[in-house]
């Protein structure tokens, strides 16, 4: 298996690009979109509360509760189609995820905005092992001091392609998942991690 791995100061993220046939990973797209229990969480910014921009779920091993600018979610039991694919992603990744997110981007229009995942529950390095189902999206990085050093690079994340950060990567990087114009199709992203 072809690893890509990121030329990146600060950080380790490693793209290993289409890991699940186009066959097994239509299935999957399909199932997901299907038996996930979706729910559109509100956020609220200056005292305003909005939709978030997307679909989100969250499945995981029994009291793994997660939170992200304050919203709490508590874990869903884990469902077969996640089972299958962190099978797949734990030998590569070296870890045992206990818990994951799932974000479902219905059209162009849905987004998430800069970010790091670097809630305490995660611990000081956390591995994040993301994996993409549908739409062909841009995945855009910055070094959190892109304004003095420049750094921030992008990649194009395919379907049923496998994307891991580790290491130091959330202390120093953000990234997002911008919006498109383009008329383009749902997608799945599935960001397994592990809670402390």
């Amino acid at each position: 298996m072809k690893v890509e791995s990121l030329d990146l100061q600060d950080a380790e993220v490693s793209h290993y690009g289409e890991i699940f046939k186009k066959e097994t990973a239509d299935r999957l797209l399909e199932s997901l979109i299907g038996q996930v229990q979706w729910k559109q969480n509100t956020i609220r910014f200056y005292g305003k509360e909005s939709p978030v921009p997307r679909l989100e779920a969250w499945y995981g091993d029994a009291g793994k509760s997660y939170a992200y600018s304050g919203i709490r979610m508590e874990p869903l039991p884990w469902i077969d189609d996640l089972l299958e694919i962190k099978k797949v992603i734990e030998p590569l990744s070296m870890t045992t995820f206990n818990s994951v997110l799932i974000n479902f981007y219905r059209d162009g229009k849905d987004r998430v905005a800069w970010h790091s995942d670097d809630e305490k529950e995660l611990g000081e390095k956390p591995v994040i092992g993301s994996v993409s189902f549908g739409a062909e999206r841009k995945f855009k990085l910055r070094h959190r001091k892109y304004r003095e050093n420049g750094l921030r690079t992008e990649i194009m994340l395919k379907h049923g392609s496998f994307l891991l950060m580790r290491g130091s990567t959330q202390r120093h990087w953000m990234h997002e998942i911008p919006r498109t114009a383009r008329a383009i199709g749902p997608r799945v992203n599935l960001t397994f991690r592990k809670i402390i």
